[in-house]
């Protein structure tokens, strides 16, 4: 292909199928060598193409970047046709260093099968001779050059760039000139495209000249910026002489930044140590430079101190009357709660009504609150609602903290001032942005906190919640005592076992049980249906959904002790009733769902309601669990197998589940006789026990009775009474003893369908929590050993 250099040839040369690749960004022009990297498949295989041929390939401009697979319309028409040098693969992409040898003109491109590109393409012949007119254009141009160099044009290379003025033809310079233009793509493809040489080097002029005047305005700006800066310094100086003179005249009022900080301090009515040190550091800013970054902490310190409420707060407004109306009015059922929580401020009432009249008005009265309430309970029951409601009935402002996935203690306690972005602890944090400093907070999720390196966030939740510590709780940050004991803080947590012991002795559990069915429709009625039509810009003059429809969401849609997943299936078919409003795809209004539509709208049902097994079986019995969301029913088979008396326990079982299945082994080999089981059997039966929903882990002592029935059962070839569910820990002498979470497991009993459930004698006393519909529907068997549990669970032969 040398031939395309040759200046004696009159006719231009055609060449077909050399290899295309497009360049998102940037124009190569002929006699200038350039480093490109390639990543695209497309441009890959085009380059591989060229380097294994003769290293000639033809590189185009796309019209636009973004364009990542481009086509024959995605190019310009005039491209540079450029030699390989050398190339080299790093990672998944391909380095190349080319050399521009002319301009070609694109007639033709081809897609090949691996994407890459192929074109037909034919040299652009140079028009115009190197005149005197010429040699002067030249002559100004490499003068412009050097002006741009010396203003700090910082591209261009003036050692290689003299040496290619003194051995090369005016062509040749005006290509290398316009690839250190400062140009958009668009600019650089036109002078691409101009073949003619004296019209492209009077363009190359007017840009370079543009880029001059550019350069000639920044050097002018650095230069008054310069100034600026010596003026400020001296400026600096003069203002620290003219404070020395007005101390020195008794007449230092400060900046007026100064003396608006004051004013806010004095406003905010700090303690009185507190006012004393907050005004000894104002002191401070005030003699220190505006440049000084300690000016800076100091005066970012003082205004979070001019934020914190010191002394601002709500009027108490006890009301046992009125939190009553507002709990029964938010939620539906909790019986128990809302009792719980109205003692809880019949006792804060009277305390109040007792110091106030001891100490006549003084607001330091309000520091009797009781012991920290904690909401344990599944996730969706309303535990952060409730605390909204109690602050609303109390009219205190409300502050929500998240601690869950906390791992810093500063979280808490804030970070000490000397480090750089110190900021106070997320309590102090949360009495600014309420601007009060006794509302109601709510440290949710508290059984989520971490501990690493950076310390215990829940051992430093110990002041805060101790109402006798938190009167002088000191915050990093703010480093002065603040009296916490106004604030009414309750925390919430899924399960306490993750709770310190510590944290836990703070705290007035109050536990939050899972709904029946009955309570999931009278919430879905009296409050998610209107709430989802608001929030979905409907009413009920749009879509009415039926009681029907809201059970078929209950029963076989959802599966869960609180109501999140109601309220989303409810979302979903508002959403779907919209779309066909917004749309005019419905004309009937309002348009009814009842529970044949349910199907159409949320497809396929999620969940089986019922019992898992149609009928007795051997070896499988139904236990109850549960977990930090709710109680489950929870099945366990055993099967038997020839072997050598080994036991296999599948279903991802805890250690405390997996010493329960060999407890319940233990005992059933020891009444072997008296169970109607040859003692044999067990030396040379293999025995594997299964959980399913093996992808759930499982823990816990409370499956020992249900795993020892499942084991009888498969020795003795007796079925078990399918509708008869069972919890309890059994011992090695086959006593059944007491376990936790009766109302939640017997609630999750009633939703499955079983008729009777066999409890211990010890959780008889628990009876008391369990909602009357579940004790009208299901009947309860208190046992005290696994002799009274085998006989109400098998099935005679």
């Amino acid at each position: 292909m040398a031939i395309l250099l040759d200046p004696k040839k009159t006719k231009p040369t055609r060449v077909s199928k050399v290899p295309l690749v497009t360049l998102k960004e940037g124009v190569i022009f002929p006699h200038t060598d350039a480093v490109l990297s390639f990543g695209r498949e497309a441009s890959l295989a085009g380059v591989n193409r060229a380097v294994e041929g003769d290293g000639l390939i033809c590189l185009v401009s796309q019209k636009s970047a973004r364009t990542e697979t481009p086509g024959p319309d995605d190019i310009y028409k005039v491209g540079t046709l450029c030699q390989i040098e050398k190339s080299m693969p790093i990672n998944e992409e391909i380095h190349a260093f080319v050399h521009g040898i002319s301009r070609v003109l694109i007639t033709d491109v081809e897609v090949l099968t691996d994407s890459s590109l192929t074109a037909d393409i034919v040299e652009l012949m140079e028009e115009g001779e190197e005149k005197d007119e010429s040699k002067a254009l030249l002559n100004h141009l490499v003068a412009l050059v050097k002006q741009a160099v010396s203003l700090g044009k910082a591209n261009i290379e003036m050692p290689a760039f003299m040496r290619i003025i003194n051995s090369a033809s005016a062509s040749i310079v005006t290509d290398q000139v316009a690839s250190v233009l400062q140009l958009k793509n668009e600019g650089k493809q036109d002078l691409l495209e101009i073949t003619s040489l004296r019209p492209r080097m009077q363009k190359i002029i007017d840009y370079l000249s543009g880029e001059i005047k550019v350069l000639e305005l920044e050097r002018k700006i650095a230069s008054k910026t310069q100034k600026k800066m010596d003026k400020s310094m001296r400026e600096a100086i003069l203002r620290e002489r003219m404070r020395t003179i007005q101390r020195e005249l008794g007449e230092d009022e400060g900046d007026t930044e100064v003396i608006a900080l004051k004013r806010r301090l004095v406003r905010a009515k700090l303690p009185k140590e507190a006012a004393k040190k907050a005004m000894k550091e104002l002191s401070r800013l005030a003699k220190l430079s505006i440049h000084n970054p300690e000016a800076g902490y100091i005066r970012t310190w003082l205004e979070i101190l001019a934020d914190i409420p010191w002394n601002k707060s709500t009027k108490a407004q006890m009301s046992l009357s009125r939190a009553n109306k507002v709990l029964s009015g938010d939620h539906w059922g909790m019986k128990e709660v809302k009792e719980r929580i109205l003692e809880y401020l019949a006792v804060m009432q009277l305390k109040l009504r007792k110091s106030a009249a001891k100490s006549k008005g003084d607001k330091k009265s309000e520091s009797v609150m009781p012991t920290i309430l904690c909401f344990v309970g599944p996730p969706g029951v309303g535990k952060t609602s409730v605390g909204r409601s109690i602050a609303k009935a109390l009219k205190r402002k409300f502050a929500r903290v998240a601690l869950g996935g906390i791992r810093d203690e500063a979280e808490i306690r804030g970070h000490r001032r000397t480090y750089v972005g110190a900021m106070p602890g997320r309590i102090v944090q949360a009495l600014v942005d309420v601007d009060s400093n006794n509302p109601v907070v709510m440290l949710d999720e508290i059984d989520k906190i971490g501990a690493d390196y950076r310390g215990d966030p829940s051992a430093a939740l110990l002041e805060v919640l101790d109402p006798e510590q938190n009167q002088n709780f000191v915050d990093h940050y703010v480093d002065m005592p603040f009296d916490l004991s106004r604030v009414l803080f309750i925390t919430t947590a899924n399960m306490l076992d993750t709770v310190p012991p510590a944290l836990r002795d703070r705290l007035e559990i109050i536990r939050f049980s899972g709904y029946t069915e009955a309570d999931k429709k009278q919430i879905a009625i009296k409050h998610l249906v209107e709430k989802q039509l608001s929030q979905n810009a409907l009413t009920s003059e749009d879509v009415v959904i039926s009681e029907d429809a809201l059970e078929q969401i209950i029963k076989y849609y959802t599966r869960e002790a609180g109501v999140r997943s109601l309220e989303r299936e409810i979302a979903k078919i508002y959403r779907k009733v919209a779309k066909k409003i917004a749309g005019n795809f419905e004309t009937k209004h309002p348009l009814e769902v009842n529970s044949q539509m349910v199907k159409k709208y949320l497809g396929p049902r999620q969940f089986n309601f019922g019992l898992a097994e149609e009928k007795d079986a051997i070896g499988i019995v139904t236990g109850l669990a549960y977990t930090q969301f709710g109680g489950d029913i929870l099945l366990i088979e055993v099967a038997l197998m020839v072997g050598r008396g080994r036991i296999i326990l599948t279903g991802q079982l805890g250690d405390v589940m997996k010493e329960s299945a060999q407890a319940a082994l233990s005992y059933v080999r020891s009444r072997a006789k008296s169970l109607g089981i040859n003692p044999k059997i067990f030396g040379h039966t293999d025995i594997h026990i299964h959980v399913p929903e093996g992808a759930v882990p499982k823990d816990g002592p409370s499956a020992g009775a249900a795993m020892t029935t499942a084991l009888v059962s498969a020795f003795t070839k007796r079925k078990i009474n399918r509708l008869i569910g069972m919890t309890g820990e059994v011992t090695l002498r086959g006593r059944v003893t007491e376990i936790g979470g009766v109302k939640e497991k017997t609630i999750a009993g009633h939703r499955s369908g079983l008729k009777e459930l066999i409890l211990p004698r010890e959780n008889q006393k628990d009876m008391i929590e369990v909602p009357s519909k579940v004790k009208k529907d299901i009947k309860f068997h208190f046992v005290r050993n696994m002799n009274q549990v085998l006989k109400l669970a098998l099935v005679d032969k």
